[in-house]
Order: structure tokens, then sequence, then C-alpha cells
């Protein structure tokens, strides 16, 4: 593979990952390529839903955002965003994502320099593709994200995750707070119900319920607040009727932004595998991720606050967005007491 000279690249571009969890896990690679390229103007190309991950960071210089379903859908949208791609005169593309359809894309925008794992049949559309194999595939998503630049030669500065958060990101926070009468001297605990990826991730709302009830009962003077999407709305309202007072449930009414910034305030989050529980590792957190169907080796939270409870089922980690067996056993293996208990030495 022909070396690249740092020198000789003055615009890059990042083809960023297309989830949350995926993007803030990526952020040490991409500290690498600034550290790496000092001096080069970076851009990265993200899906509106990520874009807010890159918001404010010191090694992104400009947030380009992929609108996959406006005006990039499609093939004729596909042509058109390489088509403004190519006004920027990129010099290089790194690509995070493992689509056939990034490489095409940097390949059409007429960037010089295209590197990335020569994964989905793309090695051809690939000036410098990175060998994919067995062992990469097995790390933990940092490191598999890292193995990009160690692909190519290049130094990585540490596997620290990082988000930004702004003033105005917590001025608005502490506005969010204030209008549901909360004080900011108290503290509170977060919880995140939901998952993107399907329900075989999310512990059973009764499960949440009961472990909230149990939180306010033994920390009277912290609310708890309920994190979630606009899809996860009714399951946080559920859950704070179940819960009772001091329970106050968001979901479906922060953006990405506010609840990054409301989680920096949090003294403890209980999490499914999540976006948010990577974000609230790049915070630092003290959280309590439960796991089931998803690999725990390659996705836990990389950050010595957080801890992980699973119980290891036959059938776990089956990889699979709706239970297959339909019995959530790998996550009803829980119990509300056992998190309960992981809470409370948490918080003291």
């Amino acid at each position: 593979m022909k070396k690249i000279h740092p020198r000789a690249v003055r615009k890059i571009l990042i083809r960023a990952a297309n989830w949350v969890g995926d993007a803030v896990m990526s952020t040490p690679m991409i500290r690498a390529v600034r550290g790496n390229f000092p001096h080069a103007h970076i851009s990265i190309l993200a899906k509106p839903w990520v874009a807010p991950v890159f918001e404010h960071s010191p090694h992104i210089d400009q947030i380009l955002v992929y609108e996959a379903a406006g005006r990039h859908k499609g093939i004729s949208g596909i042509l058109r965003l390489a088509k403004e791609l190519r006004t920027y005169d990129f010099d290089m593309a790194l690509l995070v994502q493992n689509a056939f359809e990034a490489a095409l894309i940097s390949f059409l925008a007429g960037i010089p320099i295209r590197a990335g794992y020569n994964t989905d049949g793309r090695t051809f559309l690939l000036t410098h593709a990175v060998p994919m194999s067995k062992e990469i595939k097995k790390r933990h998503q940092i490191d598999y994200y890292l193995g990009i630049p160690e692909g190519l030669g290049l130094h990585t500065f540490g596997r620290e995750m990082r988000v930004e958060i702004s003033v105005p990101d917590r001025k608005r926070s502490a506005e969010i707070l204030r209008n549901l009468g909360i004080s900011e001297e108290k503290g509170m605990i977060g919880i995140n119900p939901g998952a993107a990826y399907g329900s075989a991730k999310r512990w059973p709302k009764d499960r949440y319920a009961q472990l909230c009830g149990q939180l306010r009962r033994s920390c009277s003077d912290m609310p708890v607040i309920v994190f979630g999407g606009p899809d996860e709305a009714q399951l946080g309202q559920e859950i704070c009727q179940l819960a009772g007072e001091g329970c106050f449930s968001l979901a479906g009414q922060t953006n990405l932004r506010e609840a990054i910034s409301l989680i920096e305030r949090c003294r403890l989050f209980v999490t499914n595998d999540s976006g948010l529980m990577h974000a609230a590792a790049a915070l630092h957190i003290p959280q309590i991720a439960i796991f089931g169907p998803t690999d725990h080796s390659t996705t836990s939270p990389a950050d010595s606050a957080s801890r992980m409870i699973r119980v290891p089922t036959p059938c776990s980690p089956c990889m699979k967005q709706e239970c297959p067996l339909k019995h959530h056993q790998c996550m009803k293996a829980v119990s509300a007491d056992t998190v309960l208990r992981e809470a409370e030495q948490i918080l003291k």
C-alpha cells in the first residue's frame, strides 16, 4: 500500500458512521486523523441524526449533512451529493462507514485518495484498502475504527471517546430542568429504556418502572428523568405512570444535543445498549448498562465509570433486532433488584 504523506493532504473528508453509538465510538479515530494531519481542513459527512455528535469537536472543521431521505435520495441524489463534494476539492476520503455506497460517493466525487476497510465488494473503488481480518472483527468497536489509521501506517492517540458540550447546550439543559421544576443542585438520575436497533435490546418497562420507584424511595431528593426519542414517548409516559411521583419523561421532547447535555448532569444513568450509553461513557458519567442480545465484547461502554450487567443465556448474544425465540430471556434474567444494588453502590 502506497504511503500517505500528511504534508500532501490539505483537505480531508471523513464519512461518518450511521448510528449515534458508532459515531461516538469513532471519535478516537477522528482524533487520530487530526493528530496525523494537524494542518488539514477536516470535514465530516454524516446523516442528520448523527451530525450533532460532532458539533463543537476540536478535530472537525466542517459538518456536511448527507440528506439520504431528501435531496440526496436515490441514484440521482447520490450523483447530486458527489457533485456537491467535488466543489470542496478534497485530497483524501476516510471511510468510517463500511458500505459500498460510501466508497462509490467518494469515487464519483473525484477524491484522489480513498481509504477504508476492504468490505462490501468495494476494494476496486479504494486507493488504500485496509484488509479486514477475523481478529479486527473481534475488536471492540473503538479499536475496530482505530484499525483504519493503523492499517494506513498512521499514528493513533489513545482510545478515549469525546463528545463536546457547549455553553449554550448547558444553558438549554438548565432551562429544560427549570421548566420541569427540578433544581440543578439536587442532581438527577437518568434512565434510557429505549434502543433504536430493536426491541430485543430493551429491558422490560415494568423493570424500569420498578427500579425508578425503588430509587425514588432510597434517594428521595433526586428526580428520575426518562430519556428517549420520538418513538419512545409513550414508553416514557407509561414508565412514569407506573413509577409514580418524582419521575419525569422527556422521551421525544429533546433533540440529541439536549439529551447529551442533560446526561452530563446525571449522577447515575441506567440504560440499554444504545447510542446514549456511549455518549454517557464519553462524558464519564457513572452508568449501568444492561446487555442481552448484543455482543458486549465489541460494544460495551468503554469507560471506568460504567458498569455492565448481563446474565449469560444459551441463546445470547444472538445479535437479532427482535427476539427470535419470543421469550426475551437474556433481558428478563436481569432483575430490578440486581440493578438497584449496583445503582445504590454508585450513588453512595
